[in-house]
């Protein structure tokens, strides 16, 4: 099942590769929750979905609380007389201003499904400030929405910095990390997905994290783009490369493919993955039906 949000990075169109290398486990830990594309297409028995993105995890409990009735009240906003540009900068102005949650959590789905690409960008003064994307007709993801809210109930949803989430971990949990990537060149950084941004100490960070966890017998699985940098910082952990088409650039004629790299760190001596926690026989994007 895609996720419900657009989300820069989505891992729905390589969940099949990131099942392949998770091992088996009694609860996946996302630190990056992002769209939660990796939640929605495994199937271990519990999940702690962390993020630090407030408005993110503020939206997934209201989705796991409410379920069809916070859908509906998502629906509202995804009418005719919304979709234009003025009336846009009002309700993300709103949504900047406001301090009813449940309004910001709704809105936060309207603003996904109305600004450029579905970018999640923040200034410097933590107020959301994508542009207007300028749709036909947006698309509003009943479907998918519902299909998350039955899911979420076998999930924690907590808004956490990385390190903390990761020291949540207890043996029989298995990590999988999808941090902001490290930038192909120096004109495609992007770290403003929160108000924070994720630079080379942090990417180090994530990495003695993920050793550290692998040392206790808590098998960590990376993404991240393939270049010396994330060679260097993963060189303990097993490596897998391959190419990913890309889906958010400003120039189109730059949406070409890009290497990537899952880096799965275990203890000396551990197994190999076992399909990621998916029922037998079966690949990781039909795992959840």
């Amino acid at each position: 099942m895609k996720p419900f949000l657009k989300w820069a990075g989505n891992k729905y169109q390589i969940i099949n590769r990131i099942g392949e290398q998770l091992p088996p486990g009694k609860r996946l830990i996302e630190p990056f929750a992002g769209s939660g594309a990796v939640f929605l297409n495994t199937d271990y028995p519990s999940y702690l979905l962390c993020d630090n993105n407030q408005d993110l995890i503020n939206l997934y409990r209201y989705l796991q609380k409410d379920g069809p009735r916070f859908i509906e009240y998502c629906k509202t906003y995804f009418v005719p007389e919304n979709n234009n540009r003025e009336r846009y900068y009002e309700l993300r102005q709103e949504f900047n201003m406001t301090e009813n949650r449940r309004k910001k959590a709704a809105l936060f789905v309207y603003l996904n499904r109305h600004c450029y690409n579905g970018l999640c960008r923040y200034n410097s003064s933590g107020w959301f400030n994508t542009p207007f994307g300028r749709y036909r007709k947006p698309y509003f993801p009943e479907r998918e929405m519902l299909f998350f809210w039955k899911k979420a109930q076998r999930a924690v949803f907590l808004c956490l910095d990385f390190r903390e989430s990761m020291a949540m971990a207890e043996p029989g949990d298995v990590v999988y990390c999808d941090p902001p990537y490290v930038p192909l060149s120096c004109t495609a950084n992007f770290t403003s997905y929160s108000s924070e941004g994720f630079g080379p100490d942090e990417q180090r960070d994530l990495a003695r994290e993920a050793e550290r966890l692998a040392a206790r017998g808590i098998p960590v699985l990376l993404s991240n783009h393939d270049t010396e940098f994330t060679r260097t910082v993963y060189a303990s952990a097993q490596i897998v490369s391959f190419g990913v088409q890309r889906s958010i650039s400003c120039d189109g004629r730059n949406r070409g493919k890009a290497a990537e790299i899952l880096a799965l760190f275990k203890a000396a001596g551990a197994g190999l993955p076992q399909a990621g926690g998916c029922p037998e026989g079966e690949s990781p994007a039909k795992a959840i039906s």
